[in-house]
């Protein structure tokens, strides 16, 4: 019996299955839900509407980011780091790899560090700085570590992933809570909590869209854009962050009945 094959397919499945009930959310809480609650507020609806909706939402919002991150992990484990699909030809675990990997998982916090500096008041410069060091970390994975096509790619998305995963729990969750809490009592949210709720929330779906491109990219494109290499992965994260602005500007155009 292929244990692995049997793992490497239920991971998967279960994988795919959090991935939609996270995105799905995440995407509706920035598309409809945003441009929804400003009418809301006018209406004065929202101390009704919000502590029945928001907790309803955000438990399937964490805990499909939750199990994302857990079993993308477990695939990273299975496929990656035991079934031998992280390194180019000969190459193996050294120094460069141990040090990819402590960047890729340690992202969240170097995120989150810009993000509370004055850089953050600068949202061009801070993505600018954000990208450059999306840059590095490939450049770092595919000449230092010698990870394959896949290994970078999907390596990417893990570290993406990661920072959105830690947003959802430590910044974006506990934050709603607050909001929630606040409305409920009939009283204005600090504006401070909202305002990095929000921006948490706008980060982690400008990365959602290059997230999803590293998921299938090893399935569906990789004979076509491998030739590119990492080149080819950053036309795809600035055109993934420029889909967002657009579809961002469009949930704004949209009006109900």
């Amino acid at each position: 019996m292929d244990i692995s094959g049997i793992l490497n397919a239920v991971f998967r499945w279960l994988h795919v299955i959090a991935g939609i009930l996270w995105i799905g959310h995440l995407w509706f809480f920035n598309y409809v839900n945003i441009p929804f609650a400003a009418k809301m507020k006018e209406a004065g609806a929202s101390k009704t509407v919000v502590p029945e909706l928001m907790p309803r939402a955000l438990f399937w919002f964490r805990w499909g980011a939750a199990w994302t991150w857990i079993t993308g992990v477990l695939l990273l484990m299975l496929v990656f780091y035991h079934g031998g699909a992280l390194f180019e030809g000969e190459s193996t675990w050294g120094a460069g790899a141990i040090v990819a990997l402590l960047l890729v998982f340690g992202a969240p916090f170097i995120y989150d560090a810009i993000f509370k500096s004055p850089l953050a008041g600068n949202v061009r410069v801070a993505y600018s700085v954000c990208f450059a060091l999306v840059v590095a970390v490939t450049l770092l994975m595919v000449y230092w570590a010698e990870f394959s096509y896949r290994g970078y790619v999907i390596h990417v998305g893990a570290m993406f992933g990661t920072i959105m995963a830690y947003n959802v729990w430590f910044r974006i969750w506990p934050s709603q809570q607050k909001i929630i809490s606040a409305v409920k009592a009939g009283e204005a949210p600090d504006a401070a909590i909202v305002a990095l709720a929000g921006a948490r929330s706008r980060h982690n779906t400008y990365m959602s869209v290059p997230l999803l491109w590293t998921m299938i990219n090893q399935h569906t494109a990789v004979t076509a854009f491998s030739s590119w290499g990492y080149i080819g992965l950053f036309v795809v994260i600035l055109l993934g962050w420029h889909l967002v602005f657009q579809l961002y500007k469009k949930s704004l155009q949209l009006q109900g009945f």
